[in-house]
């Protein structure tokens, strides 16, 4: 079953990054083969103060069962990526991390890794993956799935 899915990323150095992962569904035959939906309507986002993205974040959690965090880095410093992150374990949803470093920028660069925001939140067990290294194209619904289960 597909889950619906939150992505939560360092929009402004990781947006080319963090998009190769939250539209690798569309190279699949369907969602559901893909695994997830992707919840957030991300690009408009910045155009609100910090009340209006905090409610903007809360929304777009709203029906989602597992955040996937894309971590990039300068991930686990963003306060907004700790908020989301917060939320999420409050409503109870299923917390992944995806290392997104070795994914090339849109000039065919990679980036150097960042520390896991899940180990300066203290927020235990929570699997974390390499996109490249551990063929996330491929696993990424898996790894949702498993993420979800160990929630619930």
């Amino acid at each position: 079953m597909a889950r619906r899915v939150f992505f939560s990323f360092h929009y402004d150095r990781d947006i080319w990054r963090a998009s190769q992962v939250r539209n690798s569904w569309q190279l699949k035959p369907d969602r559901e083969s893909a695994g997830f939906w992707d919840a957030a309507q991300w690009e408009q986002v910045k155009r609100g103060g910090e009340t209006a993205i905090q409610r903007w974040i809360r929304d777009q959690l709203s029906g989602t069962s597992v955040t996937v965090v894309l971590i990039g880095a300068e991930t686990a410093s963003r306060s907004y990526v700790q908020y989301e992150i917060e939320q999420s374990a409050e409503r109870g949803n299923g917390l992944l991390g995806v290392r997104i470093h070795n994914v090339k920028d849109r000039d065919g660069r990679t980036d150097s890794p960042g520390a896991c925001p899940f180990t300066l939140l203290r927020i235990p067990n929570v699997s974390v993956y390499d996109w490249v290294r551990d063929d996330g194209y491929s696993n990424i619904g898996a790894w949702i799935e498993a993420a979800y289960r160990q929630s619930h």
